[in-house]
């Protein structure tokens, strides 16, 4: 795409929202379509004259695309701001860094509480089941939209890494490299039952009204606080909740009741009602239903090495913690296998951590000093000013 020039199917880039035309609908793997189409991003440091620079940041299920500006409802910085600016490892005086909230979510991307242009009212329930390949096509549309036709890199953690993964199956040509962090090749039954759980909360919530409740004025809050916690639990390790929590009290003496007598109680009550201030109902529910969905290998022969045939070309860079049991380190090198199988060059990072399955979010240093050398050495390679 030379410049000045827009795809046939792209309106406008207005206030960070791309719109899409409404007779050139995103085709969804169920089936179903979106029409209309608008995805919400942010972007950091410029593109460069080669258009050779671009890197385009994942997020994980909880996340959106303020990834390193601060929160317009919550005031708090990015959620990888420790990755992500001026002289991090994924460094904006260097690169330009695109992270769009993904379809289905609830931060200014199409998804369940978005407006249907076909009856004028929230989808709710009506809106078309999603995959991760649906999210990562809504992406596809943003760059060209950008006028970015090969990304430097994509890279993203949790569900971000599994984009990573659906891009480099579907859309190898348009990637220099790539970097999965704490993800898996698809989700394990372990994984299926815990989002279950939270999906039950929710629809057990009176207020959730058949998923109608935007209409109707009402919001299943305590419904969604409930599958936060139960998640939040599968975000840490026992190491971590021990050591940042134990079995202290949060006051002196035991309640005899049902009051939050630990700390740690007290923790997930309050991670629960923060989460519903910022987070749709519904739209977890369609987000935990495309992560259970997502099996790379089933779309490609049962062979996870068929997935990455068409990117040997690509680098990729694999990474893992010890202590996350909720996308292990052995998926990981299932990951690397596959890739090694493909042809394709791969290389592999396990930190030894206690903070579990979040610890891609937290202050690292292992990882951002190997997340950084990949990242420069990628660089280098591909010769980006």
């Amino acid at each position: 795409m030379s410049d000045g020039e827009t795809p046939a199917d792209f309106i406008e880039t207005k206030s960070d929202v791309a719109r899409f035309a409404v007779d050139r609908p995103l085709r969804l793997d169920s089936g179903g379509e979106i029409r209309g189409l608008e995805v919400a991003y942010n972007t950091y440091g410029r593109l460069n004259a080669e258009r050779s620079n671009a890197v385009l940041v994942c997020h994980a299920l909880s996340m959106d695309q303020h990834a390193a500006s601060r929160h317009p409802l919550t005031g708090k910085p990015g959620w990888w701001d420790q990755v992500v600016g001026p002289g991090r490892p994924i460094d904006t005086d260097r690169f330009f860094v695109i992270c769009s909230n993904v379809l289905g979510g609830c931060s200014g991307t199409t998804g369940p509480a978005s407006i249907d242009p076909a009856t004028g009212a929230s989808y709710g329930l009506t809106f078309p089941m999603i995959t991760i390949a649906d999210m990562v096509r809504a992406q596809a549309l943003l760059m060209d939209a950008l006028g970015v036709e090969k990304l430097f890199a994509v890279v993203g953690g949790s569900m971000g890494g599994m984009q990573v993964l659906q891009w480099a199956a579907d859309y190898p040509q348009r990637l220099f490299s790539a970097v999965c962090i704490a993800a898996a090749p698809r989700h394990s039954a372990q994984n299926i039952a815990f989002h279950e759980v939270g999906r039950q909360a929710i629809m057990a919530d009176p207020d959730w009204r058949g998923g109608d409740y935007a209409r109707q004025g009402v919001r299943p809050d305590k419904g969604l606080t409930v599958a936060r916690m139960a998640a939040h639990i599968t975000y840490l390790s026992e190491a971590a909740l021990q050591r940042k929590f134990g079995r202290e009290l949060q006051r002196d003496g035991l309640s005899w009741g049902f009051d939050a007598d630990f700390q740690v109680e007290s923790y997930l009550r309050h991670q629960g009602a923060v989460f519903v201030d910022r987070f749709d109902a519904n739209s977890y529910l369609y987000i935990t239903r495309a992560l259970d969905y997502f099996d790379l290998a089933a779309s490609h022969g049962g062979a996870l090495a068929e997935a990455f045939r068409r990117a040997r070309d690509v680098r990729f860079c694999v990474f893992s913690f010890t202590s996350d049991w909720l996308y292990p380190t052995p998926e990981s090198r299932q990951i690397v296998r596959a890739l090694n199988a493909a042809g394709a060059r791969a290389s592999f990072v396990e930190i030894e951590t206690d903070k579990g399955h979040d610890a891609f979010l937290l202050d690292e240093p292992v990882l951002h000093a190997a997340l950084r050398g990949f990242i420069g050495s990628a660089a280098d390679a591909r010769g980006c000013a």
